[in-house]
């Protein structure tokens, strides 16, 4: 793991693609791919429960009792508790159902509604992981492209505090599939 990263300038904001581990970011906030009942689980959304202590599970627990669960493709924040971001949105992808039921769309909805809270609260900085290509089986290919546009549409389309995104990924495949589909799009705005 060399310092890869690849990065973009979008409306005076930077999007970085850097591999990496999302726990250890150091963003205003990070985005946590969790299960509609905000209870920790595996994959990243285990991993920032462990690395961010009790504090976040508590919160969350709060939210489901208010709230009921999380619906797919919305969000909600808490506080980061021991990790140096100090939030962490949590937001809900799709499960890969083969790609006729509105997966895309909720994906999208998954990567605005989290940068939407993040504006919303005046953050300036957001760490994401790749959304629901873990145990949800989104393909990596078409989920890259779906994250890389609709946060670059965010960026280029919204006054917003957020002035920097990274997208953090935690094996050299998932980064390379995202760098390239990052060069493709701006390949193609060129």
């Amino acid at each position: 793991m060399g310092n890869n990263i690849v990065q973009i300038t979008v409306n005076q904001a930077k999007l970085s693609i850097v591999q990496g581990d999302i726990t250890r970011q150091a963003t205003d906030t990070i985005v946590n791919a969790a299960n509609s009942g905000l209870m920790g689980g595996g994959g990243v959304d285990g991993a920032i429960h462990r690395a961010g202590g009790p504090a976040i599970l508590e919160e969350c627990k709060q939210i489901v009792a208010r709230q009921g669960r999380l619906p797919t493709g919305q969000a909600v924040m808490t506080t980061g508790g021991n990790l140096k971001a100090k939030y962490v949105i949590h937001t809900v992808g799709p499960v890969w159902g083969g790609g006729g039921k509105d997966e895309a769309a909720l994906l999208a909805s998954a990567y605005r509604e989290s940068l939407k809270l993040a504006a919303a609260n005046k953050l300036a900085s957001v760490s994401f992981p790749s959304i629901s290509t873990g145990v949800y089986g989104y393909p990596v290919d078409q989920a890259a492209r779906v994250a890389l546009e609709t946060i670059i549409l965010f960026l280029r389309e919204s006054v917003t505090t957020v002035k920097e995104v990274v997208m953090v990924l935690f094996d050299s495949r998932t980064f390379d599939v995202y760098s390239e589909a990052l060069r493709e799009m701006v390949g193609e705005e060129g």
